[in-house]
């Protein structure tokens, strides 16, 4: 959590100002007693009116002045607070976009959300809290006790005994707690992440008619969370109730003990009630810094939960200085790469090797689990290579900064995704400064046109999130169209023709080919149809690369090309 504190820096004057102000009230609220007490021994109990009147005017300035200085401190509280929360959601933000494929595989997108929403929000709380009250009950605390003190240090003991006592229970309570908080933090991870999935996954889950399997997963997992919660309730609930006992069985101590020193003369009514009022204060914010010191636990746990995302390091580095092109024959080589996923006990690809030069169509083809998205990916460098090297116009791509080396590269990944906005803010992605007659072309080019014009707005069409208010051929064309329209030297298609029929298919690629004459182009697909034409075909069967070579070498040099051609053949050939 200290780390954290960093971007607090930048507000040190609302950061010392809120809990100023809140001493300031509190040095008056301490004085709120002896007023009363100089009320009734002076004012009422001598018949002075006057003097009575004078009181109740400085307890009415007293009451003025502390609650000016209250809603200052919570001004200057809140402002610090929300400012510190946005600058370190910004930072976590940023951070996260830095990560590889890598880091967002193992991490997870369910806790990443968690922590920039929830954990952040129980971060910007904690904060606010603490600059009010992390000063300010204690001083009234002990403030009180001294005051009690200077009025009569034989009735003072039961403050000391009573703090003493409230101390065990609350931090007792406290201690007990810490551990279970951060347990129903990780229960709450869980939850959130199983809630994701279903909303992300209900066509399927709908589909398979699993709803009452995952009902029961999301009950059994909320029971756990609510069980937990329930718990931890329980014991942080007996905190008032024991607090509440011990003083008021203080008060009847103390009203006792006071009306004894009253009738000997040692007292007087004026300081009995002064010191009840002190020992009622006591009470109160005992109250409060024991609900701010679960509040702080949960705030540690929280920013514990954040620093784990700034200590969790990508596994990408990129330089900053751009890398000046070379005059090689290839625009892209790779040399006995292999690929290993973090925490996976043998390689996804292993002994990858060969050459493409600009103007090539290189398809790639292989069962289901054989790494081409493991190939494109490493390609790009969404992901390091454990052995071996790729190199982009003669250069070792772990040389070339990130915006440089993406600018090489036009991407279709496997699974179409699309932003909330316009159609034409969605194909600017692929290249901001494109006029309309740019997204046209590519839109025609990617079989898309002829359906944006159908839609109320045309290229101001809206997309939902996730373009759900678009069938999956049409999110397919969209995510072709904004990777073409900045024509870039390799563009990627990794099956990104899975939802499109044979014949739009073969007009998308046939567009394709005269958009990218000059240009590298990779195809990924299951489909022999869609690859056969290719310039060259990389077959991969368990992440190696057991064939390479056109459609006509490869029917008579690779088995595996073979079967999966004459499956596909035949099939249709059948039906």
């Amino acid at each position: 959590m200290k780390k954290l504190l960093i971007y607090l820096k930048d507000y040190k004057k609302e950061a010392f100002l809120a809990p100023f102000f809140k001493m300031v009230e509190a040095i008056f609220e301490l004085l709120v007693p002896l007023v009363v007490a100089a009320v009734i021994d002076q004012g009422i109990a001598k018949g002075d009116t006057v003097l009575a009147v004078k009181m109740v005017l400085i307890l009415g300035a007293l009451a003025l002045v502390g609650l000016v200085c209250a809603v200052t401190a919570q001004f200057y509280a809140a402002k610090a607070a929300i400012c510190f929360a946005s600058d370190l959601r910004r930072a976590v933000f940023a951070h996260i976009k830095k990560f590889s494929y890598t880091e967002l595989d193992k991490i997870g997108s369910a806790t990443l959300i968690t922590r920039l929403t929830s954990d952040l929000n129980q971060i910007q709380n904690g904060v606010n809290m603490i600059l009010r009250l992390f000063l300010r009950s204690p001083f009234i605390v002990f403030g009180a006790m001294i005051m009690a003190f200077t009025i009569d240090a034989k009735s003072a003991v039961i403050f000391a005994v009573t703090i003493v006592i409230l101390s065990v229970i609350v931090f007792g309570i406290m201690l007990a707690c810490i551990p279970l908080y951060k347990k129903t933090q990780g229960c709450l991870d869980g939850v959130l992440g199983l809630t994701k999935e279903n909303l992300s996954g209900t066509r399927v889950i709908r589909a398979f008619c699993k709803e009452n399997d995952e009902i029961k997963d999301f009950k059994d997992k909320n029971d756990l969370l609510t069980a937990l919660q329930n718990f931890t309730g329980r014991i942080s609930a007996l905190m008032n109730p024991l607090t509440l006992l011990t003083v008021n069985f203080a008060v009847i101590v103390l009203i006792y003990t006071g009306a004894l020193g009253v009738e000997s003369g040692r007292l007087t009514t004026g300081q009995v009630v002064a010191l009840y009022n002190y020992l009622s204060q006591i009470l109160v914010e005992l109250v409060k810094l024991a609900n701010l010191i679960i509040l702080i636990t949960k705030t540690a746990a929280c920013g514990d939960r954040i620093e784990a995302i700034f200590e969790t390091a990508p596994s990408l580095v990129f330089p900053d200085k751009n890398v000046d092109i070379g005059n090689s024959e290839y625009i892209l080589e790779l040399e006995n790469v292999g690929l290993r996923y973090k925490g996976a006990s043998k390689q996804s690809l292993s002994d990858i090797s060969f050459k493409v030069k600009a103007g090539e169509t290189v398809g790639i083809i292989g069962g289901t689990g054989s790494g081409k998205t493991s190939l494109v990916n490493t390609i790009a460098r969404f992901y390091d290579t454990e052995n071996g090297s790729i190199k982009l116009f003669g250069t070792d791509i772990k040389k070339y900064p990130q915006n440089q080396l993406r600018s090489y590269f036009g991407i279709v990944p496997q699974n179409a995704v699309l932003f909330k906005g316009s159609v034409r803010d969605n194909i600017r992605w692929g290249k901001p400064d494109a006029d309309d007659n740019d997204i046209f072309a590519a839109l025609k080019a990617a079989q898309a046109l002829e359906f944006v014009e159908k839609k109320d707005g045309g290229l101001g069409f809206m997309i939902e999130q996730g373009g759900k208010n678009l069938s999956g051929g049409q999110r397919q064309r969209m995510t072709i169209a904004r990777a073409i329209v900045g024509e870039p030297d390799i563009l990627i298609l990794d099956d990104s023709s899975s939802a499109l029929d044979f014949s739009t298919d073969a007009k998308l690629r046939s567009a394709v080919n005269k958009m990218f004459a000059d240009k590298t182009v990779f195809i990924v697909s299951q489909r022999t149809s869609s690859i056969m034409h290719a310039d060259r075909i990389i077959v991969l069967d368990d992440g190696k690369a057991v064939g390479i070579g056109t459609h006509d070498e490869l029917l008579k040099t690779c088995a595996v090309y073979r079967e999966i051609y004459d499956l596909q053949f035949k099939k249709e050939a059948v039906s």
